[in-house]
């Protein structure tokens, strides 16, 4: 199995620390590595030489940084435009098409993101290779996915369908259909019914089959990536990537393909990865904190009476706190952000803000 980690997105809602050059998957949010850096040790299991990173051109000075001496630097592969997942997960598939199409025919690609969190290691592992028999043996669509804890409109949900067996004890589900980002009535209604899981995003499948899914449902880019195929390994591939890739629609490979793609092709694989996507500062906390109450501390902080705060100092500078309660405060020494938890999601809006301005635009 081949592991393509894509590490090329922004995470707007997570400023002032992910900016525009150093977005989420590049920082230290979750524990003392990067959250790129904890993606390849979640790896470990797999050789170097079949871990893939997708990224932008932009970030890939600092994606050789973070990863010298666990991922090969020929397995880097740079997307000269961001065009969302769909296309940048078509052109990973072509590179690793061209290396495996002679030697391992059907080979297996798995689509892990660098920015989520996941804190059950052995569970990854062995839900991976439970998907990657299914796409040898049965040649589907597999997507593992985790149980909704609450009614979180900020996520994409999966509704399952009847099981249709167990490997090494790990349950397979038919799937039914994907719902984007409910609003909260809706998001209540799925956690009730149980049969919608969040969507990961965590795909496996055979590399020809998802490029003939792209093929059938995206043929403007599948044609454009077809002609990039044919440039691989000749002196004119930089030159040819560079011309055409932004030309590819862009969407996401969710929208693109697996909601047209058909269901039968589909297996869902539930799972217990304790995961989460870290879109916010509030699932930071969720996630981290010792409990609701409990304060998540990044640097130097001194509190009274304060409690169910994020704080995170990124200098040397000493943040005191007096009587706060269930409050964001982000210090990074050009920027200071202070904001209710419950409204973390809305930072997006601050970054919006901040590229209609000339004085501050910097500090995208």
């Amino acid at each position: 199995m081949k592991a393509v980690i894509l590490a090329g997105g922004s995470g707007t809602r997570l400023w002032p620390i992910s900016r525009k050059s150093k977005p989420k998957q590049f920082q230290s949010l979750t524990g003392k590595k990067t959250m790129l850096q904890e993606t390849v040790a979640r790896l470990n299991f797999l050789k170097p030489s079949n871990i893939f990173i997708a990224t932008n051109k932009e970030y890939l000075r600092i994606v050789r940084q973070q990863t010298r001496g666990h991922v090969p630097a020929k397995n880097i592969i740079v997307e000269p435009a961001m065009r969302d997942t769909a296309p940048g997960i078509g052109l990973a598939a072509l590179y690793l098409a061209a290396a495996c199409d002679k030697k391992h025919p059907g080979e297996v690609m798995a689509v892990i993101y660098a920015d989520h969190l996941i804190r059950n290691g052995s569970e990854f592992r062995k839900k991976l290779e439970v998907a990657e028999k299914l796409a040898h043996e049965e040649n589907t669509l597999n997507i593992i996915e985790v149980k909704a804890r609450f009614p979180n409109v900020n996520l994409g949900y999966v509704k399952t369908g009847k099981l249709l067996k167990k490997i090494s004890g790990c349950e397979i589900h038919s799937f039914e259909r994907f719902t984007e980002k409910p609003d909260l009535a809706k998001a209540k209604e799925f956690l009730k019914s149980r049969n919608y899981l969040w969507n990961t995003g965590l795909y496996v499948w055979r590399i020809d089959t998802i490029l003939e899914q792209y093929k059938k449902f995206l043929p403007k880019t599948w044609l454009i990536l077809s002609q990039i195929k044919r440039a691989i390994g000749t002196k004119k591939e930089k030159e040819v990537l560079e011309k055409l890739f932004p030309q590819c629609e862009k969407i996401s490979v969710d929208y693109g393909i697996m909601e047209k793609t058909d269901p039968k092709k589909v297996r869902i694989i539930p799972s217990d990865l304790r995961w989460s996507d870290v879109g916010t500062w509030e699932s930071i906390h969720d996630e981290l904190a010792d409990g609701p109450k409990s304060n998540l501390v990044k640097g130097n902080h001194l509190g009274i009476d304060t409690e169910g705060c994020l704080i995170y100092g990124y200098g040397k500078k000493l943040i005191a706190t007096i009587g706060l309660k269930d409050l964001v405060v982000v210090e990074t020494g050009d920027a200071l952000l202070v904001c209710k938890k419950n409204r973390s999601q809305d930072v997006k809006k601050i970054v919006e803000t901040l590229k209609n301005s000339s004085k501050y635009k910097k500090l995208l």
